[in-house]
């Protein structure tokens, strides 16, 4: 109720993290989905209310709720979450550094909420449009992104593995999401066959470098894999891909599962392309039919 009554729109959540009411539609799906038209709950996310009436009415209908989801994207506060994992040794918190270093992008500091496993939740407001979109890895290993049609589960909230608290000595409001933030949170997935330009690399070369370089132990696998992901989206793989195996190797991974690694990605890249060029031809081929 004091999040509802702050702005943020609410639903009740099991402790698997799962909205509580089961949709009403089960066993007889909607074409297209009804998103709670119908007037009934059980619809996720598009039941979020901050209507004290509507936000007992939901609780009520889930009485074995242990928390609760605020929907990101909604006004007033259009709320966008960052989550930084931890978990399968990715290092969310440092990854975010990386790009915000990278891309010349201030993060203020705004509510942080911790997660039961060793992460964080980081809270921005945003504008009304364009819609942040969701996405699971999309800027980086161990970055999630809840915009709209996402939630972040509150503060108070007890689930399976522990409870989310809001972090000690942080802002009590949300900042507002900087401009380069939200060039990076709204930009498309990179082109499945782009050439390089020149003198314009997306990620600068001795980010990525340093990326992999300052890897902990249990991150530099991964830390490898996604830089020359990047290095090869950008065009500057091979170029790249020796200093890249060299910072590798100065944290201690073995130069042939260095090597290993950087082949996996242009294994990637190849991949991407040539899905791109039958994009390309089964469009050229509709157009003719």
């Amino acid at each position: 109720m004091l999040a509802a009554e702050q702005g943020y729109p609410v639903i009740p959540l099991t402790r698997s993290k799962l909205p509580a009411i089961r949709s009403p539609h089960r066993g007889h799906p909607e074409v297209p989905p009804c998103r709670g038209g119908c007037g009934r709950v059980g619809h996720g996310v598009h039941d979020a209310s901050t209507d004290p009436l509507a936000v007992r009415r939901l609780f009520a209908a889930a009485p074995w709720a242990t928390g609760y989801g605020i929907a990101c994207g909604r006004p007033p506060h259009h709320l966008i979450g960052i989550d930084l994992d931890t978990k399968n040794g990715a290092d969310g918190l440092t990854a975010l550094r990386f790009l915000a270093e990278a891309h010349g992008v201030p993060i203020p500091p705004t509510v942080v909420v911790r997660t039961p496993s060793g992460g964080h939740h980081l809270w921005f407001t945003g504008p009304p449009s364009p819609p942040v979109p969701n996405s699971v890895g999309r800027l980086a290993p161990g970055i999630d992104v809840r915009g709209a049609g996402g939630y972040l589960v509150g503060p108070g909230s007890l689930t399976t593995r522990g409870r989310y608290v809001l972090a000690p000595d942080v802002p009590l409001h949300p900042a507002p999401a900087p401009r380069a933030l939200l060039a990076l949170l709204t930009a498309p997935p990179p082109s499945t066959h782009r050439p390089p330009t020149p003198g314009a690399p997306a990620q600068p070369a001795a980010a990525l470098v340093r990326f992999v370089r300052t890897s902990p132990d249990g991150q530099r696998n991964a830390r490898l894999f996604w830089a020359a992901c990047r290095a090869y989206e950008s065009g500057l793989g091979r170029e790249l891909a020796a200093r890249l195996i060299e910072a590798a190797c100065h944290t201690g991974l073995p130069e042939v599962e260095a090597r290993a690694t950087i082949a996996s990605a242009a294994r990637r890249e190849w991949d991407r392309r040539c899905e791109g060029d039958r994009r390309d031809r089964r469009d050229k081929r509709d157009r003719r039919d």
